[in-house]
Parts: C-alpha cells; sequence; structure tokens
C-alpha cells in the first residue's frame, strides 16, 4: 500500500520505517526542512538503538518530504503522528494535529482509503477528524504504545494493536496495513529476532473514545504503578524493609507482575506527565474526579526533591558543594530530556548554590541546545564528573553506569570518600560500599543492615499488643469471596 506519514518524530519515524520494512510505499512528511534534509543525508536527529540500522533495510521504500504535495495526494492511507504536547492546565495543545488535519485534508487524493490518527488525542478528537470530511475516508484511531528505547521492537512485536472505528472499511485497511504484524509473517530483522513463542498479535476493535481512553489509561495505570512503589519506599525507610524485596515479593503475583516496581527519581518522558494532565483535564471538563491519577503525579514530582533532600540531610547547606549527575535523559536507551527528572534535580541544586557536573552516553549534545538556561559542567566520562564532588547521583540507569568499576570513581576523590545516591536503585550495593563509598538509595537498607535476619520465629518490629490482638478470633467471620474475585 502507497502510505504517507505525517509528522517525523520519535513515533511517526518508527511508524514510517516499520510500515516500510513490512513492504509498504512510504512517504514521511516533516514541516521542517531541516530535519527532512538531515534524514535524506543520513542523519537522524533522534537517538533510538536500532534505528539507524533498520533505516538501511527499508531502501527505496521509504522517503522523506517537507510539502503536503508531495506525500498526501498518491496515498491510500495517511498516518497523522504529529506532536500533542500539555498546555500550561494540562490540556493537549491541538493546535499541530488540527492544523495536519486540515493540510491532508485539503490534498487528499482520490485513491485514499483511512486516515490513521498515531497522535496521542484526547477523547472526542477522532470524531472531529470524522466530522470534518463528511465520512471519506475513514478515519480511524490506533494508538502506540512505543517505550523510546524499543520503539523497533514494540512496532515489530506489539502486545496488541488496538484499533477505534466507526466503520467495517477502516477496520479492514489498518488489518490489511499491519496482517504482517498480525500473522507474525515478516522475515525478522538480524539484530531484532522474533520473541519465542510470538505467533500472532491480537487486534482489538472498539470504539473512537473507547480506543482513545485505553492510550491514556495504560499510561496513567503505569505511571500510577510506579508512584505506589514509590510511596511503599518512603513507608520502607521509616520501618527498615527494603523496597527491593517487597517489590519482589509484589511481582511475583501474577496479577501484579513485576514491571514498573523501581523505586527511584519517579517516571519522565513526553508520555506518562502530559497524558496523565490531559487526563484529568478531561475529567474536570466532565466533572469528573480522579484522585488516584492525581496522587500518582504528585508522588512522582516530589521525587526530585527527595534526592535533593537526601543530599541535604548527608551533607548539611549545599551551598558551594559539588555534586556529580550520572545520566541526563529520562531513561537508557534515548536522548529525550523532555519532562527527565535529572534535569529538574539539576536546576534545584543549581538554586541552592551548588556546582552540578554531569555525565551522559548520548543526551549531553541535546542538554546544551534544548537547557541552555542550565550552567551544568558536561563531562566526557563518569570519572570526570565525579572528580572533586561531594556527591554522586545516578539519574538515569544507563548500562555504562551499572557496570562501573567504584574503586575506579573514589579514586577521582581525595581522602574520605563521598556519597552516592542511587536514583535508581540499580546499582551493586555491594560494589559501591566495598569501594568505600556510602551508599544512599529510595527504601534501600544499607548492607550492613541487610545481613542481620531475625530468628525464625521471632517478630522483629511488631507491636506486641497488635499480635496479642491478632491471636484472638474474630467476633465473626467476614463471608468468602466467590472464586476468581481480587
Amino acid at each position: 500500500m502507497r502510505v504517507a506519514v505525517v509528522g517525523c518524530g520519535y513515533v511517526g519515524l518508527a511508524t514510517g520505517a516499520t510500515l516500510a520494512y513490512l513492504g509498504h510505499s512510504v512517504t514521511c512528511l516533516d514541516t521542517d526542512e531541516v530535519k527532512v534534509a538531515g534524514f535524506k543525508g543520513g542523519r537522524l536527529p533522534l537517538y533510538q538503538p536500532g534505528l539507524a540500522e533498520f533505516l538501511t533495510l527499508v531502501g527505496h521504500r521509504l522517503r522523506f518530504v517537507s510539502d503536503y504535495r508531495e506525500a498526501i495526494p498518491e496515498a491510500e492511507v495517511i498516518v497523522i503522528a504529529v506532536g500533542t504536547p500539555a498546555l500550561p492546565g494540562g490540556a493537549a495543545d491541538l493546535r499541530q494535529f488540527r492544523g495536519a488535519v486540515g493540510a491532508v485534508r485539503q490534498h487528499l487524493g482520490l485513491e485514499a482509503r483511512a486516515i490513521v490518527v498515531k497522535s496521542t488525542v484526547p477523547i472526542g478528537a477522532t470524531r472531529e477528524v470524522a466530522l470534518s470530511g463528511g465520512g471519506s475516508p475513514s478515519v480511524v484511531f490506533c494508538p502506540e504504545f512505543l517505550r523510546e528505547g524499543s520503539a523497533i521492537s514494540d512496532s515489530l512485536y506489539p502486545d496488541r494493536i488496538v484499533v477505534g472505528t466507526e466503520d467495517e472499511r477502516g477496520l479492514e485497511t489498518v488489518k490489511d496495513l499491519y496482517r504482517p504484524i498480525l500473522e507474525q509473517t515478516f522475515e525478522p530483522p538480524a539484530f531484532l529476532p522474533r520473541p519465542d513463542g510470538l505467533k500472532s498479535v491480537p487486534l482489538l476493535a472498539v470504539s473512537w473514545a473507547s480506543a482513545e481512553l485505553s492510550k491514556y489509561a495504560a499510561n496513567a495505570f503505569l505511571a500510577t504503578k510506579i508512584s505506589f512503589i514509590n510511596e511503599m519506599a518512603t513507608l520502607a525507610e521509616k520501618t527498615g524493609a527494603d523496597v527491593t524485596d517487597v517489590a519482589r515479593a509484589m511481582g511475583l503475583d501474577r496479577r501484579i507482575g513485576d514491571r514498573f516496581l523501581e523505586a527511584g527519581l519517579g517516571w519522565g518522558g513526553s508520555c506518562f506527565g502530559k497524558d496523565t494532565a490531559e487526563l484529568l483535564a478531561t475529567a474536570r471538563a466532565n466533572d469528573v474526579s480522579l484522585p488516584i491519577v492525581q496522587a500518582a503525579r504528585e508522588v512522582n514530582y516530589s521525587q526530585r526533591s527527595r534526592v535533593v533532600g537526601l543530599l541535604r540531610a548527608e551533607l548539611g547547606p549545599l551551598g558551594g558543594r559539588a555534586v556529580a549527575l550520572l545520566g541526563l535523559a529520562f531513561k537508557p536507551g534515548t536522548d529525550d530530556l523532555r519532562d527527565a527528572p535529572a534535569m529538574d534535580v539539576a536546576a534545584e541544586l543549581l538554586a541552592e548554590g551548588v556546582r552540578v557536573r554531569a555525565h551522559d552516553p548520548v543526551a549531553i549534545a541535546r542538554a546544551r541546545t534544548e537547557r541552555p538556561d542550565l550552567d551544568i559542567e558536561y563531562c566526557d566520562s563518569p570519572e570526570e564528573a565525579a572528580r572533586g564532588a561531594d556527591a554522586v547521583v545516578l539519574a538515569t540507569e544507563w548500562p555504562e553506569y551499572l557496570g562501573l568499576d567504584w574503586s575506579r570513581v573514589k579514586a577521582a576523590w581525595p581522602g574520605v570518600g563521598p556519597i552516592v545516591v542511587d536514583g535508581r536503585n540499580a546499582l551493586d550495593r555491594e560494589a559501591v560500599e566495598g569501594a568505600g563509598l556510602r551508599y544512599r538509595a529510595f527504601g534501600r537498607v544499607s548492607a550492613a543492615r541487610a545481613a542481620v535476619v531475625p530468628e525464625a520465629g521471632v517478630p522483629s518490629a511488631i507491636d506486641e499488643a497488635a499480635v496479642a490482638a491478632a491471636d484472638k478470633p474474630p467476633l465473626r467471620r467476614a463471608p468468602r469471596r466467590p472464586k476468581g474475585g481480587r
């Protein structure tokens, strides 16, 4: 099929490359002429593992243009993947999206079968697109569930494909578009093999509104899961528990699972913050309260200040101190700095008169360009960043940092080793402490304390009155839940 993809950001580029790999003829359109010129010259404006290698496999089936007249008239399917950033009040800014829809409508050809909306849009926006064209061609909402750093893998091997549609023609068009993925009949790239046992991908056809809400609901749930374990980490610090053990015990419950239970600095990036804000804005517009989503946001953003508070508790007044940040991107596998916790930590430290030194394997160039307001000293290695610092904060769990030789890092400091704050609960605590460094993290006890285990049968740190009360028979037996309940 002939496909036009409008928008060449993380989602649009991964979508266009994937569709071209499946055999479709794809034209990626972006109105940023500098970006398009870069694509034509083989330069990528973003970091995505495997993307450059993947693009070499699609050959002549993928091209880049900056003019709607070159992309839309001949297209059978038009995919809209432009950004919908948050406005100050939390609602999505749809100006770019509506501009793209208008331009697509203006240049539609007679062979157009469907407009596929992949931009994350508020509930009702897809219906608005359909009404703007009087029902021709079909309009579907096909949300993306891509993780930055894994976008190609998630595109080829998704958990599901959700299609919001109001007519059979639109549904059949999406099936035709994604059939090789649905049936897993394509030849996998050599560097990205098909997961064992994956033979097909489920497709879920729902209404426009249900598909739109499913995207927001999925991200809000994952965000809440992270914030929940961060709340447990705070309680663990007060009670002597280790939140990593708590998370492991929780994750072994199949109803919960072990994903997104890593306590630390919390989430960032272009999706969770923006999507939870839009969800709250939509709820307010419909006179609905979403206290769980609101609490998830509050907990998440408080984590960034907790790091600064921990440093203050360990070091005293921070003015004149030096702190090394390891990692700037919001997560490993990307150079994306949008809503990155590290950048907020840096800003707060700088405001207190701290000298901030930072290293990141891929995001330094973007940080220089996007955050010139932050007077950060950028370093070529973790050891250089740590040299002379009073503390090191792991802000992004890049593999390079997880395997650091901490004795070499220790050598960068004269005298007594400073504090290492594991902002992702990802470092080898024993290796850090074994190198003579002080280790601090979220909801974790020291290695010495963790080695002390209460004798079997002896309750530790439990109120004796509560134990006695628990031994008494209940006044009445609660009704038994039917099988299959929570």
